[in-house]
């Protein structure tokens, strides 16, 4: 709900709620990306192969979007972190870590 978009399904667990929980101060966030599944899935797989980081789908998303902010000319040449909040694990048996 903070993109603004409308609450609905998704494979982005954790993240995207139909709500805005209680404890949201949006005067400390300068942004909300979207991302969606597919952008997500690729992170993660990319992380994984390139950097044998075992890593869930909302860990993607957060890797996404901060290739997004560090494509962007004011970034160049500094350090953006992100988050990495779930193990690819609970992932294994799923289309995560599947080849098509």
């Amino acid at each position: 709900m903070l993109s603004g978009g409308k609450p609905g399904p998704h494979m982005i667990q954790g993240i995207g709620a139909g709500f805005v929980p209680g404890n949201y101060d949006p005067s400390v966030v300068d942004e909300v990306i979207r991302v969606t599944n597919e952008e997500a899935i690729d992170a993660s797989q990319r992380l994984a192969r390139a950097e044998g980081l075992l890593a869930g789908i909302s860990t993607g998303a957060n890797a996404f979007a901060a290739s997004i902010v560090a494509a962007r000319e004011e970034f160049q040449g500094k350090r953006i972190v992100f988050i990495v909040c779930d193990t690819g694990e609970r992932y294994l048996s799923t289309l995560l870590f599947h080849d098509s």
